[in-house]
């Protein structure tokens, strides 16, 4: 193996509401692999967070962490994680959930506009889509201030929909401005960006964001760098995380980060 320190910091188990398979067999999967840390970061939905009773799936999540923590103790690293959805157009909920263990580590991600649907599930057309970007933008700066997580998770994830429809042309660095703001404001508060891997699998066929975004919050003086796959059942867990350490290396980074009760551990990539 290339790397010794290979880590999948974005991973959900069957707590999640799309997940599909128990954080034991997610840690298993990882040790076959040998990974060296695993990081569960089950779904909280903070805009659904009291509409769908989510705080017993979250103490689900971390009792089953510590379980399969406790059973791998000596063979893998498994952190405690949580990946705060939309945690901006419910504070309250963002609060109340951060509340419910002393967690290793917080994603901070935007599936959804203010009023929308999971961008998963928008019809994109030429007329709309640019529209849309630029209130997700936005939007995502608002969170980036809100500094209420460790790292901003998959910073582009409208593309991974929009590139599903061949008649738009929807290019990153037309929100290039906007981006910038988003990074700056990380490196500022001394935040991580989520090199998230799942693109890889998917038709956009890049990581999320891309080479040119890593790029550009190195250039801009980003230090801290997260690794995810994002899966969401046992097969997919560390999927792509070496192409991911690839890339940083392509792109200047010396380490990247994991996180041990909401503090940054670097790492070397090799």
């Amino acid at each position: 193996m290339k790397y010794k320190f290979i880590s999948d910091s974005h991973t959900h188990s069957e707590r999640s509401f799309d997940g599909k398979d128990s954080v034991a067999m997610l840690a298993e999967r990882a040790l076959n692999l040998g990974l060296y840390s695993l990081t569960v970061t089950d779904h909280c939905e903070c805009n659904e967070f009291y509409k769908e009773n989510v705080r017993p799936d979250i103490e689900a999540s971390v009792h089953d962490i510590m379980k399969a923590r406790g059973m791998y103790a000596d063979r893998l690293k498994i952190y405690t994680g949580i990946e705060l959805g939309q945690p901006t157009q419910d504070k309250k909920a963002a609060d109340e959930a951060l509340s419910l263990a002393e967690f290793d580590f917080v994603l901070g991600s935007l599936h959804n506009l203010k009023g929308e649907k999971d961008f998963y599930f928008l019809n994109y057309t030429p007329e709309n889509c640019s529209g849309l970007l630029d209130r997700y933008f936005n939007e995502l700066l608002e969170l980036a201030q809100s500094n209420c997580f460790d790292s901003l998770a998959h910073i582009t994830y409208p593309f991974r929909y929009i590139y599903a429809n061949p008649d738009i042309n929807a290019d990153v660095m037309q929100y290039a401005q906007q981006l910038d703001a988003v990074l700056e404001t990380l490196i500022k508060n001394d935040k991580a960006l989520e090199v998230n891997t799942s693109g890889l699998r998917q038709l956009i066929g890049t990581t999320l964001p891309d080479e040119n975004v890593i790029r550009r919050f190195r250039e801009l003086g980003g230090r801290y760098v997260t690794l995810g796959s994002d899966a969401h059942r046992w097969r997919d867990v560390g999927s792509g995380i070496e192409d991911g350490l690839n890339l940083l290396l392509k792109c200047g980074f010396t380490h990247f980060t994991v996180y041990s009760k909401r503090e940054p551990v670097m790492l070397p990539v090799i």
